[in-house]
């Protein structure tokens, strides 16, 4: 059964609302996280859009996320940690933490995939994390991973 991700006011393959995007106040939505297998020691989120004309562009970047405390409150701060402790890599538009979605000006409706994944240990990086970065040192820990997909479009 894969990890379960609930999103603040995102139903799988709904509109995200406008809250979260660069068209609005460009926060971060609340995440919950259930259905976390046994063995866990860490989680880690990225949320990224393959419909971008670049290609695969990613929003976000947080690891480090303590597996008994399931929740990523809306909101977070762009630090490289968080006040629960989580830390943060750069996305895409070269800034550390959350940018939601902005896709160009009709180009019709991107996805976003919102991708949790439930690790063994905790993931060893250094210097500036980015997606690429985050996803090498995880190699061998994951034991689980779940999604929930928004779209968006200008």
């Amino acid at each position: 059964m894969p990890i379960q991700v609930e999103i603040e006011k995102i139903r799988e393959g709904e509109q995200i609302p406008t809250k979260f995007t660069c068209d609005g106040e460009n926060v971060s939505p609340e995440i919950r996280i259930g259905k976390i297998p046994e063995g866990t020691k860490s989680l880690a989120l990225v949320v990224e859009d393959p419909d971008a004309p670049v290609g695969l562009f990613v929003h976000w970047v947080l690891y480090n996320i303590d597996p008994s405390r399931p929740v990523i409150h809306g909101g977070v701060e762009k630090k490289n940690q968080t006040v629960e402790g989580f830390r943060q890599g750069k996305n895409d538009f070269g800034r550390i933490g959350y940018d939601g979605p902005c896709p160009p000006k009709g180009h019709g409706y991107h996805r976003y995939f919102f991708r949790v994944f439930a690790l063994r240990g905790v993931p060893t990086v250094r210097g500036e994390v980015k997606r690429e970065t985050l996803l090498r040192a995880m190699e061998g820990l994951i034991i689980d991973k779940g999604e929930t997909m928004g779209r968006y479009q200008r």
